[in-house]
């Protein structure tokens, strides 16, 4: 009779526990690495509304773990309010989707040295603002250029360095929309020419659209890109 009762709670735990974790269900853990002590968030933005989905105290042991229902890939965030009354740096956006999805980092650079794994559209981000963040470095330095007292009074000087400029910035578009033409399939498609590409030319940005895998297109950010170039026509 006990091994009965054994066998048919066992049994009940096993189902109990397959219901908890689902094909949907987004696992997000790691380590902050030197973290001794706050309270991380789990976020996301509900109805233009950053909200929090579960939180977690930190007290000597930076391991966390969350877990929560997902209907489609989408940008999460981890936020750490630390014991130092300072709130700046301190939130991880990340792609989230259904799986595991590992996020190591350490206390005092929470956002700036972060590791993530697991998230396909994740990846699929990081290639983008890995190549984009190029853009970025030599625009700042043809500003920085454009600012040496020395060329302030060298019109021609200024003028080739703008020149240049403009050539980066269109190179940036270029690549920008090329990834959106080439990565129909990824969820950080839509979100990435919402955020990165708004500025570029509509009927660029509609072939990209018309490009989407019919699941991306009907995805939260591909109805707010189709949203977006339906305002811009």
């Amino acid at each position: 009779m006990m091994k009965r009762i054994l066998f048919v709670l066992l049994v009940g735990f096993t189902v109990f526990s397959c219901e908890k974790s689902t094909e949907n269900t987004m696992i997000v853990n790691g380590n902050i690495k030197g973290l001794k002590k706050g309270t991380l968030y789990l976020q996301q933005f509900k109805d233009s509304t950053l909200s929090v989905l579960d939180s977690l105290e930190i007290k000597g042991d930076g391991a966390f773990s969350f877990s929560t229902e997902v209907n489609e890939p989408e940008i999460f965030y981890l936020y750490l309010k630390k014991e130092d009354n300072n709130d700046i740096n301190d939130r991880i956006t990340f792609f989230g989707e259904s799986g595991n999805i590992v996020i190591n980092t350490a206390w005092n650079t929470f956002d700036s040295n972060v590791e993530i794994s697991g998230s396909k559209s994740h990846k699929k981000l990081l290639e983008f603002y890995d190549m984009v963040s190029k853009f970025n470095i030599r625009e700042l330095s043809l500003a920085q250029q454009a600012s040496l007292p020395q060329l302030q009074e060298d019109s021609i000087a200024l003028d080739s360095l703008q020149r240049l400029l403009n050539q980066n910035t269109i190179s940036r578009y270029r690549y920008a929309l090329n990834f959106g033409l080439n990565n129909g399939s990824s969820y950080a498609t839509p979100y990435i020419m919402l955020t990165e590409a708004s500025e570029a030319n509509p009927k660029y940005l509609d072939s990209i659209y018309k490009g989407l895998a019919p699941e991306v297109a009907a995805s939260k950010y591909g109805k707010e890109f189709k949203a977006f170039l339906e305002k811009s026509n």
